[in-house]
């Protein structure tokens, strides 16, 4: 089905910078240097400099970097990794594919993981915290990285959903340990295909990530540790190169939408607002509602497309069925799951298209 008002464009991206796109394209064909290289190392100077970070590291995908960060910290079988419940899938299966147990903490109004919570879900074979900066807004790392020094336990940032968001002077991916990054299609700054990064301030860190992306290799010929094929694709980090510059004014688009959309409905459903001290990035601009599934069919039949982020917290997936958790184990994670819904606001909506979602939605509770 074909939206008047649909919930991402992907060809109005490209429609708007193509041939911008295809020369950075073809910089890395002509050069004929398609893993790691030149490409990669300039996309990964210029992206920690972005996160007000000492280092980056390109990898596959976001999923990659949470394996890859939780490996080099020795995170294995036995070991518990407190984060939320109410992230994308990925989180957690990460976690499981180090052969570590995910210990979900519920999460507050915001839908960020509570630190309260995360400060009790904390035993004695945990070995990292892994906050999720969900739909763009960070978690309270203050607040976390003070329980993860209490506690002795290291803070590792999920920010797949939050490059440039800052928090109380900090930005995603340099308030952690580490950082990880998705630059999935679907994130606002995208590839064009599966891309991740991590960040860290930790040199030492750095260098075993950088082992354990290429195979553990020092050199073509000496493998230092057992690694994986975990690269950053140079073609990628050319495009991702050329949209970083464009990130500000895909942010700052983001943002207005965002205020239009609480200035109309803020009335009406339960809108993010943003704490003092905090900037987020709507990567999600994901509303709390009565009647959500109504309001969605609503929204449908007069073409505007709207998502579910997400439906089944994770705790509740068959997936996650040997851990053994039950309806009711995280009760604000499961409440939101079921009245939450995503509006369109990527930065390719038009002003009148934002304001035909605000009136439909008011159409909708007034009627």
């Amino acid at each position: 089905m074909r939206f008047e008002v649909p919930y991402v464009d992907f060809p109005a991206q490209f429609r708007g910078a193509a041939r911008e796109t295809l020369a950075a394209l073809e910089t890395v064909l002509a050069r004929g240097e398609f893993i790691l290289g030149e490409e990669v190392a300039a996309f990964e100077k210029e992206f920690a400099a972005l996160c007000d970070a000492e280092h980056a590291i390109g990898v596959a995908n976001g999923t990659d970097a949470i394996v890859l960060v939780l490996k080099a910290l020795g995170v294995g079988p036995g070991d518990e990794v407190v984060t939320a419940p109410n992230s994308w899938i990925s989180t957690a299966a990460a976690i499981v594919h180090t052969g570590a147990r995910p210990v979900f903490a519920d999460v507050g109004p915001d839908q960020n993981v509570a630190p309260a919570k995360v400060d009790a879900a904390i035993g004695p074979r945990t070995k990292a915290l892994l906050p999720v900066h969900l739909a763009g807004r960070c978690a309270d790392m203050r607040a976390l990285l003070e329980i993860g020094r209490r506690r002795g336990v290291p803070v590792i940032e999920d920010a797949a959903q939050a490059v440039l968001a800052k928090r109380d002077g900090g930005r995603a991916g340099s308030m952690g340990l580490a950082a990880c990054f998705s630059l999935h299609p679907l994130k606002n700054l995208n590839a064009a295909g599966d891309a991740g990064a991590i960040t860290t301030n930790d040199a030492a860190l750095a260098g075993k990530l950088r082992l354990l992306r290429n195979h553990g290799l020092v050199t073509r010929d000496e493998a230092a540790v057992w690694g994986f094929n975990s690269r950053l694709d140079a073609l990628q980090a050319a495009l991702l190169r050329f949209r970083m510059g464009q990130l500000e004014a895909i942010t700052a688009r983001r943002r207005r939408h965002a205020a239009r959309y609480r200035e109309r409905l803020a009335s009406l459903v339960e809108c993010p607002m943003e704490s003092p001290g905090e900037l987020a990035v709507y990567h999600l601009f994901v509303i709390q509602c009565d009647r959500r599934d109504e309001l969605k069919a609503f929204l449908e039949a007069r073409s505007i497309e709207t998502k579910i982020h997400y439906p089944v917290p994770i705790h509740l997936q068959p997936a996650a069925a040997a851990l053994g958790h039950e309806r009711g184990d995280f009760p604000v994670a499961e409440r939101q799951a079921s009245r939450i819904l995503s509006l369109p606001v990527h930065q390719f909506l038009e002003d009148a298209q934002v304001d035909r979602v605000c009136s439909a939605i008011e159409e909708f509770y007034r009627q």
